[in-house]
């Protein structure tokens, strides 16, 4: 195939994590290295910034700054939740994105996301094949929730459920210290269908002493009469107890046990917001069970704790990046880079790809054989899944006052070359 001279493009979208950063530096290192790549310019706030032909210029960036990419967490180039639909319904948004694309010179489009990010880079590829505008476009693929389709794990889950598993871990030593007073505690996980991360974290229950002593997920109808039982006899055998619980919990109906109501029920994507099952739980423990509980939110922490990240996943998170570039130049788009996984012990992974219309259309949830029987803990074959995926601890950079020394793009701004837009 002819070789594609021109510029690319990189953006980020949706939740930030402790390694979308990690890919980035993969993107724009690799494109450095091409000569087919004349410059790497970066979207303010993904495909929002896009739209609004808000670019700047990564390749005048410092070689230090790009490469502290790989240690600094969270999304450098600034993410969003903007949602486009189909062709027909967003139509303008994908014709103006092309129209922003042909007046810079842009041949490469590399978009950091999860399923509504391939989705979009999905029609994308569609309509730049329709323009005859020679374009091409790869998924990088980012999540934290581990619920991509067509690859074996997502970068950001390993280190999600390094620093939740050890969060929790240390949750249930303070709860050991203090069971005579405060005898239950109650940690949320992020996870909206999907159980990984509550699942991932439970690995820290290494032996029965160690928290959680429970684990519930969505993919499992929670019923309170088996959480009150599950607690009791958790309580009566250990003096106390520590309950790791996704923040998407359902009922046998399939309804989520805390959803938000009102203007502010559903984010830009439509999904349900959702919150509090922590303070629902606590309260079943104090009025069912009669003993004092406390609740644990990590919130955003836990998917930003750069401090704690793994290793291995810092890797495979700029390796993702990389293999992106290197298929985008071998004349391949369409695709979102995927892990396969083709060893435990030792563990080895390779890449592969997938077809972006598979991963925007599909979700992966966790298997019924990575919970127990009883739906309140993990299995081996969990374990054996995750430990794999938290190992090693990845280097950061601590500055003179002994806090984490993070990176910040310049930006320097691209100039506008098209009409002002409003999406």
């Amino acid at each position: 195939m002819a070789k594609l001279r021109g510029k690319a493009l990189v953006a980020q979208s949706g939740g930030p994590t402790t390694v979308i950063n990690s890919s980035l530096c993969g993107v724009v290192q690799e494109c450095i290295r091409s000569e087919e790549i004349d410059a790497v310019y970066g979207a303010n706030n993904g495909i929002l910034g896009v739209l609004l032909e808000d670019l700047f210029d990564i390749t005048k960036e410092s070689p230090e700054t790009i490469a502290g990419l790989k240690r600094t967490p969270s999304a450098a180039a600034g993410s969003c939740r903007y949602k486009l639909k189909s062709l027909k319904d967003s139509a303008r948004d994908y014709e103006r994105i092309v129209d922003v694309f042909q007046a810079h010179g842009i041949r490469y489009f590399f978009y950091i996301g999860g399923n509504d990010s391939m989705d979009t880079a999905d029609k994308l590829a569609q309509l730049a094949a329709q323009k005859g505008y020679d374009l091409r476009i790869m998924g990088v693929p980012k999540t934290i929730d581990n619920d991509l389709a067509e690859t074996d794990h997502t970068p950001g889950y390993g280190s999600e459920v390094k620093y939740l598993a050890t969060t929790t871990l240390e949750s249930g030593r303070d709860t050991e210290a203090l069971y005579t007073f405060d005898t239950a505690t109650v940690v949320e996980a992020m996870g909206r269908n999907a159980g990984w991360i509550a699942a991932g974290a439970g690995v820290g229950h290494r032996t029965e002493e160690d928290a959680p002593h429970l684990v519930y997920v969505p993919e499992i109808p929670f019923t309170i009469e088996q959480f009150v039982k599950d607690v009791n006899e958790t309580k009566k055998r250990l003096g106390r107890v520590v309950v790791l619980a996704s923040e998407g919990l359902q009922n046998e109906k399939g309804e989520y046990l805390t959803s938000q109501t009102g203007a502010f029920a559903k984010d830009s994507f439509g999904h349900v917001q959702l919150g509090g099952v922590a303070e629902m739980l606590k309260a079943i423990i104090e009025k069912e069970c009669g003993i004092k509980c406390r609740y644990n939110k990590p919130g955003t922490a836990q998917r930003n704790a750069m401090h704690f990240a793994s290793l291995t996943d810092v890797n495979e998170a700029w390796l993702v990046g990389s293999e992106a570039v290197k298929a985008a130049l071998a004349g391949k788009s369409g695709f979102m880079v995927t892990l396969i996984r083709e060893s435990d012990s030792p563990y080895k992974v390779t890449t592969g790809f997938a077809p972006l219309e598979k991963v925007a259309n599909g979700e992966k949830f966790l298997p019924r054989d990575f919970m127990n029987a009883e739906g309140n803990h993990i299995t081996e074959k969990c374990r054996k899944y995750v430990l794999p995926l938290i190992k090693g601890e990845a280097p950061i950079k601590i500055g003179a006052d002994g806090l984490p020394d993070y990176v910040r793009f310049k930006r320097y701004a691209v100039a506008r070359k098209t009409p002002a837009f409003k999406p």
